[in-house]
Formats: structure tokens, C-alpha cells, sequence
């Protein structure tokens, strides 16, 4: 099993480092849940809520924001050029490394 490491900064500033499994088709959103972290993922990972927005702190290469994630991080008050919906990005060995930001 592919494993990577991710940091998260959470809303309070402390950073976890957590390692995920590349082979479960998991996504950010989730992995964040699974670790208890604040983030809410209300519609389930459909990209309709936007309420697993996060800050892309390294510098990444991922892939492009689909048209559905662009209408709902327009509706975001703390949008920001390295604003993503967590469940958008699915965890691959190409994100090891990755250090995100709840805002």
C-alpha cells in the first residue's frame, strides 16, 4: 500500500502531520474527517457546499478546479488564489508533501 504524508494547519495553528493511503481513492475532505479535524464536508464530496474549503500552502501542482468547484468557491467570503474544495482533490503520490490550511 502507497502511503503519503500531508500537513494540516487547523483554525488554531497547530500543524498535523497525517499519512494517508494512495490506494482507497480518498480525498482530502475525508481525510481530514477521519482525523477529526474541523472541516465539515456537508454535501458529501459533490463539490455543493463548499464547506471543506481550504488554503493550498505548498506549491503543488494539482489538478485543474473543475467548473462546479469554481461556482461553489465563488461563494466563499475567504476566498483566496490558493483556495480548494478538499473533496476535489483526491489523494495520489503526486500530493505527498502537501500542507494545507483550514481557514
Amino acid at each position: 500500500m502507497n502511503r503519503i504524508k500531508i500537513k494540516i494547519t487547523d483554525k488554531v495553528g497547530l500543524t498535523h502531520t497525517l499519512e494517508a493511503p494512495t490506494d482507497m481513492n480518498l480525498n482530502l475532505m475525508e481525510l481530514c474527517k477521519a482525523a477529526e479535524l474541523p472541516i465539515e464536508g456537508t454535501c458529501g464530496g459533490m463539490a455543493l457546499c463548499a464547506s471543506c474549503h481550504c488554503y493550498i500552502v505548498s506549491g503543488h501542482r494539482l489538478p485543474e478546479v473543475s467548473e462546479q468547484e469554481e461556482i461553489m468557491l465563488d461563494q466563499v467570503f475567504t476566498l483566496r488564489d490558493n483556495s480548494r474544495l478538499g473533496c476535489q482533490l483526491r489523494l495520489t503520490t503526486e500530493l505527498d508533501g502537501l500542507e494545507v490550511q483550514l481557514p
